[in-house]
C-alpha cells in the first residue's frame, strides 16, 4: 500500500505488454530513437555530423538518466529540452547535433504515433485471440437450439452457436477498422516548428529536394510507409479520433455482448467462468454473480466516454497548434488503451470458459416451441384436408387460452394437448410430436456458423497463427 493515487488500470486490469508501451521507458528511449534517426538522416544528406557523433548516440539511447532529466525539467520547465540536455551530458561529443533543426514534436507526435501503432498492433492480437475463442464455442454449439429473443420477448429459434457469431461479427467489423489504421497511420516526420519545414529548408541550403529527402530518410529508418504530407506544428489531431473512435467500437461492441451474458446467466442459461473459491456477495453466500462480464461493461463506459476527447480535441484545435491538447491526451490515449486490452483479456477468459445449461435451454425452447410451431401445424392440417382459415382462428383461440394458463395460473404451456384433442386437426400425437423437434425451427443457424467461420474467420486465424497468444492472467 502505497500513500498515493494508483490508476488501477495498471494495479487491477491492463496487461504488462500494454503497460510497457505507454510508460516512461518506452517514450523517451522512443524519443532518443528518433533523435539518432535524425542525425543518421541528415548525415546522410551531406550535414557535417561524425560516425563518432552517431555511434555514441547509439550507445545511450536506452540508457536514460532520468535524474539529470528531472534537474533539467525543474530548471527550464520544458520536457523535451530536460531530456536533450540530459542526453546531451551522456554524450559530449554529440551534444551539438542533437535535436538539429527540429520541434518539440518531432520527438512528441512521432512518438505518440510509434506508441498508438504498436499498441493497435497488440489490439488486433487479441481481437484475433477473442475471435478464434468465440468461433469454437459457437462451432461447438452450432446445432443446439435455444429460445431467440428479441424486445427479450420469445421470438423464433436460433441455436446457441448462431448467437455467438453474431458477437463474432461485431469484433469482425473492430478487427477490420483497426487492421486498417495500422496500415494507413502516418508518422508526423520532419515538419518543423509550424509545419513549413524552414529550419531544415535552412540547413540544407535552400535544397528543397534535400528536405523532401530528410523527411523519408528519417520515416524509413523508423520502418514507416508515409508521413503525413501537411500538419501543423503537430499532426492533426483528428488522427486521434480515429483512433479512440475505434477503440470506443471495440468497447461497444464488448459492452453489447456482455450485456447478453449477464442476461443469459439470469436465465440461468449461460454462465462466465466461476473459481472453486470465487465468492459472488459477502452476504449471499449462494450468489454466482457475473462479475467479468460487469467488470466489461464498466470498463466501456469510461472507454466510450473518454474518446469523446479526441474530438473535442480536434474541434478546439487553433491555427498551426496549441498547447490544450496536451495534458488531455496524456490521460485519455493511454487509459482508452488500457482499458480495452484489460477488457479483450477478460472477454477471452469468459469466451474460452463458456459454461452450458443445455436441459435449462431446452426446457425453455419446449415450453415456447408450441407457438412457434403452429403454421407448420396449419400446414400439416391442410395436407389432411383441413380448411386452412378455420385451422388459423381455431389456432388462434387455443394459442391465447394456453398463454392465459401460463401467464395467470402458472400452468404448463398446453397447446399441443388442446391441438391433439380437437378433431379439426385430424393429427395424431406421433404426428404432432415429429413437428415439435426444435431443429426444424432454427433455419440455416447452424450452417451460417459454418459459412461464416469458413468465409471470414478462418482466413484471419490463419493469417494471424504464428503471433496468436492464447494465454492470459488477468490480475484480478
Amino acid at each position: 500500500m502505497t500513500n498515493r493515487y494508483e490508476n488501477p488500470l495498471c494495479t487491477r486490469y491492463a496487461s504488462d505488454e500494454m503497460q510497457f508501451l505507454f510508460s516512461a521507458d518506452k517514450k523517451f528511449t522512443t524519443w532518443r530513437k528518433l533523435w539518432v534517426a535524425l542525425a543518421e538522416s541528415e548525415k546522410a544528406l551531406g550535414l557535417p555530423i561524425t560516425e563518432a557523433q552517431i555511434d555514441e548516440l547509439k550507445a545511450f539511447q536506452d540508457d536514460i538518466n532520468y535524474d539529470r532529466a528531472a534537474y533539467y525539467e525543474k530548471k527550464t520547465r520544458h520536457d523535451v529540452m530536460s531530456h536533450v540536455h540530459a542526453y546531451g551530458e551522456q554524450c559530449p561529443l554529440a551534444k551539438p547535433i542533437i535535436h538539429l533543426g527540429a520541434t518539440s514534436a518531432y520527438v512528441g507526435d512521432n512518438t505518440d504515433i510509434i506508441v498508438m501503432k504498436e499498441a493497435l498492433v497488440l489490439v488486433r492480437k487479441k481481437i484475433v485471440n477473442n475471435l478464434k475463442a468465440l468461433g469454437e464455442f459457437a462451432v461447438s454449439y452450432k446445432d443446439m437450439p435455444t429460445l431467440g429473443f428479441t424486445h427479450f420477448q420469445p421470438a423464433q429459434l436460433t441455436t446457441v452457436g448462431k448467437r455467438a457469431t453474431l458477437w463474432m461479427m461485431d469484433l469482425l467489423i473492430d478487427f477490420d477498422e483497426i487492421d486498417r489504421l495500422i496500415d494507413i497511420l502516418m508518422l508526423r516526420g520532419v515538419k518543423g516548428t509550424t509545419g513549413t519545414q524552414a529550419s531544415f529548408l535552412e540547413l540544407f541550403e535552400g535544397d528543397h529536394a534535400k528536405v523532401v529527402a530528410l523527411d523519408q530518410e528519417v520515416i524509413r529508418r523508423l520502418h514507416f510507409n508515409k508521413s503525413i504530407p501537411v500538419s501543423g506544428q503537430t499532426y492533426t489531431r483528428k488522427v486521434d479520433s480515429l483512433v479512440l473512435n475505434s477503440l470506443a467500437g471495440i468497447a461497444a461492441s464488448l459492452h453489447k455482448m456482455t450485456n447478453d451474458i449477464r442476461l443469459l446467466q439470469h436465465l440461468k442459461e449461460l454462465e462466465e467462468p466461476f473459481e472453486k473459491d470465487q465468492i459472488g456477495s459477502s452476504a449471499m453466500a449462494y450468489k454466482r454473480n457475473p462479475m467479468r462480464s460487469e467488470r466489461i461493461s464498466s470498463l466501456a463506459k469510461y472507454v466510450l466516454t473518454a474518446s469523446q476527447n479526441s474530438n473535442l480535441i480536434v474541434s478546439t484545435q487553433w491555427f498551426e497548434r496549441t498547447l490544450d491538447d496536451s495534458a488531455n491526451r496524456r490521460i485519455c490515449i493511454p487509459e482508452c488503451f488500457l482499458a480495452v486490452d484489460a477488457m479483450l483479456d477478460i472477454c477471452f477468459n469468459i469466451a474460452s470458459n463458456f459454461v452450458v445449461y443445455p436441459s435449462v435451454i431446452h426446457r425453455r425452447v419446449m415450453s415456447e416451441l408450441p407457438f412457434m410451431a403452429t403454421e407448420n401445424i396449419i400446414m400439416g392440417a391442410v395436407k389432411k384436408g383441413g380448411d386452412r382459415q378455420e385451422l388459423h382462428e381455431s389456432l388462434r383461440v387455443h394459442s391465447m387460452e394456453a398463454a392465459k394458463g401460463v401467464k395467470m395460473d402458472g400452468k404448463e404451456n398446453d397447446l399441443m394437448q388442446r391441438i391433439a384433442g380437437d378433431t379439426l386437426y385430424n393429427l395424431t400425437e406421433t404426428e404432432l410430436s415429429q413437428l415439435m423437434d426444435p431443429i426444424l425451427y432454427v433455419g440455416r443457424a447452424p450452417e451460417q456458423v459454418d459459412e461464416f467461420m469458413f468465409e471470414y474467420i478462418t482466413p484471419i486465424l490463419e493469417r494471424f497463427k504464428e503471433q496468436m497468444n492464447l494465454e492470459v492472467d488477468l490480475k484480478v
